[in-house]
């Protein structure tokens, strides 16, 4: 990974600062129609943008890259690599003169204990993701004949897609496409399969979810394009038509934590926060996903104390997190969000905006602005009342420098996704970490102004058992609902 990836990234970390370092609206007058208890940009922000480099956050990815190489190859949680990866921040941070803090947490974990696939006599090798809220097979697996809808798609969104197909304690091979997956394991279900094979329409594995338990889900797991491909060559080349698909799991509590700093200085009752998580997948140490998010963030406090020694603090206080248990469905941000909810909702409306940075050292990136105003995309969530206003801290940051930018949507998939169902601001920017980029994609400056170490297996995890999830704007507890306070230590 060379340095200069993370040149626009790296500042785009430190850019924050222009929101950080911004006074609230109802200290200053700002621009007309901004939303009341928004963020705007400072007219002198500190030169963090300057001081932020990519050489410096390289420099601490290869940090993390002896981490995972002294500790199994991996930083994921409850594993000795996380513990070194935690206890690296922290140090950094000490050093810097933050005072860090852990918060732990515990939450429950789904451990796969068998995990195979054959169909068409293809043994799939992986990566196979069982798809989220679908139950386990029988203990024998779940066997039958193979079929596929009728449609030209093989998408199999209606119950007319199955005429004419015997579907009965057959195994359904369906394609990715036209409907959710939800939709497409129901119709199957409904028309008697014993379990759903979902392959992806892209060149890309498929980690499918069901989106709430349900009784009439069948067992169902997600395979790449090119399992799916080979599946349907050997169909084609006579291959006898029979899948047999095999899941079992069981449920185990874990116990981890996040990372927590915040500045000396600066209104408590306005602050911004920025996150990134600090863990990685089994498979590998992380360093893109999301050492780079996590260590250019690191890098923002270090420089951020050291402009504070000539420059004082900004005007609001930032909190930096690190979060546990991203990789395993954002537990640990979604913990700190709902323990908030619960037990200091005050806490929750004092945060002015929550900035994240996952995935941002990819060389093939863009400079994207998540679209809080819907000038260009529909928001498939609720934006939050002043997440318009710090959009415009970017996209005129941008203009300013001449960097062109695009519109990206603005969705709830990392990290920010528990802040934004809970009212609190999400701007930022999208490296296109999820999609490909285009031969060009650029906009003309100011074309756009409209605004707990791994014991066993592989694992699943589902939910945090010590708060409850709120889909909600509102900042107050939900009626009969209240979770223990965290237990929050102050680092080693």
């Amino acid at each position: 990974m060379r340095p200069g990836t993370f040149v626009p990234s790296a500042a785009a970390a430190s850019l924050v600062l222009a929101v950080m370092t911004a006074a609230p609206v109802s200290a200053a007058p700002g621009p007309v129609g901004t939303a009341p208890g928004a963020v705007r940009a400072a007219a002198d922000p500190l030169p963090l943008e300057d001081l932020v480099t990519g050489d410096a956050v390289l420099d601490r990815l290869t940090e993390l890259q002896a981490i995972a190489d002294a500790n199994g190859g991996n930083r994921a949680l409850e594993t000795p690599g996380y513990e070194a990866s935690a206890a690296y921040v922290e140090q950094v941070l000490t050093d810097a003169g933050y005072d860090p803090e852990r918060q732990y947490f515990t939450f429950e974990d789904v451990v796969v204990d068998d995990l195979s696939l054959t169909a068409a006599g293809v043994e799939v090798p992986g990566p196979l993701y069982p798809a989220a809220f679908s139950p386990a097979t029988p203990d024998e697996g779940a066997t039958g004949p193979l079929v596929q809808p009728v449609d030209e798609l093989r998408h199999g969104c209606l119950a007319e897609d199955w005429s004419g197909v015997v579907v009965t304690g057959a195994v359904a091979l369906v394609s990715r496409g036209s409907c959710a997956f939800a939709q497409k394991v129901q119709v199957a279900a409904d028309a008697g399969a014993a379990a759903v094979i979902l392959y992806n329409n892209v060149d890309e594995p498929l980690n499918p979810t069901l989106g709430a338990e349900n009784d009439a889900w069948v067992p169902t797991v997600g395979i790449s394009q090119a399992a799916g491909q080979e599946i349907l060559a050997a169909l084609e080349a006579g291959a006898f038509p029979e899948a047999t698909y095999d899941y079992q799991s069981h449920v185990e509590e874990f116990e981890t934590f996040n990372v927590l700093a915040q500045t000396p200085g600066g209104r408590e009752n306005n602050l911004v926060m920025a996150g990134a998580h600090l863990d990685s997948v089994e498979d590998g140490p992380g360093i893109n996903d999301n050492g780079s998010g996590s260590m250019a963030i690191l890098e923002v406090a270090v420089q951020l104390a050291a402009a504070a020694e000539d420059d004082g603090w900004p005007d609001n206080a930032v909190r930096f997190a690190w979060w546990g248990a991203e990789e395993v469905g954002l537990v640990g941000s979604t913990h700190y969000v709902d323990d908030l909810v619960a037990n200091d909702p005050e806490a929750l409306e004092d945060i002015a905006t929550y900035l994240n940075f996952d995935m941002v050292g990819s060389p093939n990136y863009i400079i994207g602005v998540y679209d809080a105003d819907e000038s260009t995309y529909e928001a498939p969530v609720e934006v939050p009342p002043g997440s318009p206003e710090t959009e415009d801290v970017f996209t005129d940051y941008f203009d300013q420098i001449g960097q062109p930018w695009v519109d990206t949507e603005f969705s709830g998939r990392s990290d920010y996704q528990a802040f934004i169902e809970n009212g609190v601001p999400r701007p930022a920017c999208s490296r296109g970490r999820t999609a490909r980029r285009p031969r060009r994609r650029s906009r003309s400056s100011g074309a756009r102004r409209a605004s707990t170490t791994t014991r066993t297996t592989t694992r699943r995890r589902t939910r945090s058992t010590t708060s409850t999830r709120r889909r909600s704007t509102s900042c107050r507890a939900r009626s009969g609902t209240r979770s223990r306070p965290s237990r929050t230590t102050r680092s080693p």
